[in-house]
């Protein structure tokens, strides 16, 4: 495990870093490195594969299809989060990751909606709750995650910050819980710190990327080191994954990473 100085860990995801290489190796490059894992979607991975691999998952995809606004949508959303929580206790994964809505190959919204309803509301609201109830079951938790509409994501409902922490707090279950990202909200929402402290109550897990580009903490505008001087003032003890692009060679951008999320006493 890296040691950062602070409580928390550092995990990384194989989606993004090592992609000239197949995907299994990636993920024992990463966890060889001493980091845990984050992937996407598990259908597209040979599972019994990944878990010969001896790494710790940190997060992974927590449904196939489906949305959380409408209720049809849900009830697709609901049926593969079951399917996602049987390859999560093989992974031994605890934490499932949901968005506002299903998300294409290129992260566009397979349901767009300009304009979020009050119902809309309601049933994502609902629909997480029964989410809740299935990660309690299972002993695991979701999180939805936050994303930005100006750059990656156009059209996504309940993508902002503000947004997922409302859903949150309305649900009012340790089984569904934020993964902050911070990327995403420095695009669409800024100030980082002050996010930070709002919503750490709620948080299951945080991702990180540098802007411009998404690519690892120390590339762009964002000083993260600030950020994990919060977060260990705060008393985090969960997980930071790097959710991001290497600007280079894979290993230098982790170093950055660890470097960036290291804490001087």
């Amino acid at each position: 495990m890296i040691d950062t100085g602070s409580s928390y860990r550092l995990a990384a995801s194989a989606e993004m870093l090592f992609v000239d290489l197949p995907f299994v190796e990636r993920v024992r490059r990463i966890a060889r490195l001493g980091y845990e894992v984050e992937i996407w979607d598990w259908t597209r991975k040979d599972v019994p594969a990944l878990v010969e691999t001896g790494a710790t998952f940190s997060s992974m995809t927590g449904y196939v299809t489906g949305t959380l606004a409408d209720p049809a949508g849900a009830e697709e959303l609901l049926h593969t989060a079951e399917q996602s929580l049987k390859a999560a206790e093989q992974l031994g994964c605890p934490r499932l990751n949901l968005h506002g809505t299903g998300l294409d190959d290129r992260g566009v919204p397979v349901v767009a909606s300009e304009i979020v309803t009050p119902r809309m509301w309601l049933t994502a609201a609902r629909t997480l709750s029964r989410v809740a109830e299935l990660g309690e079951r299972a002993g695991r938790v979701f999180t939805l995650e936050n994303l930005n509409t100006a750059v990656d994501h156009p059209g996504t409902p309940f993508a902002a910050a503000s947004d997922t922490i409302a859903l949150v707090e309305a649900v009012g279950s340790p089984h569904v819980r934020l993964n902050l990202d911070l990327y995403h909200a420095q695009i669409g929402e800024g100030n980082l710190v002050e996010l930070v402290e709002r919503a750490l109550p709620l948080v299951g897990e945080i991702q990180v990327a540098d802007v411009p580009g998404r690519r690892e903490p120390g590339t762009g505008e964002i000083h993260y080191p600030a950020v994990a001087a919060a977060l260990d003032r705060l008393g985090y003890t969960g997980v930071v994954g790097l959710e991001g692009w290497a600007s280079d060679d894979p290993e230098t951008a982790l170093d950055r990473f660890r470097t960036s999320f290291t804490v001087s006493r």
